[in-house]
């Protein structure tokens, strides 16, 4: 799978993407993530991506012009399947949107700034709008390490235990059960006998349950009839 991200500030996600799960997954050659400046395909010698909004305002708006000839240029190398722009006004990102990524090949991702990017940009380049989540960042680069992380662990041999990520929080839209590792007793806290007795059958009926009654308690709009 192939990730290019577009950003004003390609430096944010060098962090997040070349350490642990991510940085082995690149490593496997299961991943690949290219990050791009923008301002390589900015308007003039000064490396301007954006201006000021038309009808006023505060804030500067990402311009129509670098956003465009970046898209574009990517898209003459390869097809790519979806043209993401991270915005708090996309749809907000959920596991079964990160499971249907991870089947892709090619994505791009764009990572707003400022007040935003031109709304024709959004009109005609962008396939799928998301959020991460109900507030406002400085900028998309957090949301796309955010993003790509979520698609990359998912796609087949990352994992060492190909079958951890199956058992995730809102996999089957409900929460992880409780779990619990060495010393069986910890200053009187008790491992569930259940866990210890070794009945596999009786192991999975119990986190069964444990995963109903927190997302009960936690999370209970996420649950299905």
């Amino acid at each position: 799978m192939r990730i290019d991200i577009i950003s004003v500030l390609p430096e944010l996600l060098e962090s997040p993407l070349q350490h642990s799960i991510m940085k082995r997954a690149q490593e496997k050659g299961l991943l690949a993530v290219y990050t791009h400046s923008l301002r390589k395909w900015a308007v003039n010698e000064y490396g301007q991506v954006d201006d000021y909004q038309y009808g006023g305002g505060a804030g500067m708006v990402m311009m129509c012009e670098p956003l465009a000839n970046a898209v574009e240029s990517l898209q003459q190398e390869r097809k790519y399947d979806e043209v993401i722009y991270m915005t708090p006004d996309g749809v907000t990102l959920n596991q079964q949107m990160a499971n249907t990524l991870s089947l892709q090949e090619n994505i791009i991702i764009i990572c707003g700034h400022y007040k935003g990017i031109d709304e024709r940009i959004r009109e005609h380049f962008i396939t799928l709008e998301i959020s991460i989540g109900d507030y406002v960042l400085s900028g998309g680069e957090l949301a796309a390490a955010v993003l790509t992380d979520t698609i990359g662990r998912l796609l087949p041999g990352v994992l060492n235990d190909e079958t951890s990520a199956l058992f995730d929080s809102f996999q089957d839209n409900l929460l992880a059960p409780p779990v619990y590792t060495r010393p069986e007793d910890f200053r009187g806290w008790k491992v569930p006998d259940i866990l210890l007795g070794g009945n596999h059958k009786l192991i999975d009926e119990w986190r069964l349950d444990q995963s109903l009654e927190r997302t009960k308690k936690r999370r209970p709009d996420i649950l299905k009839d």
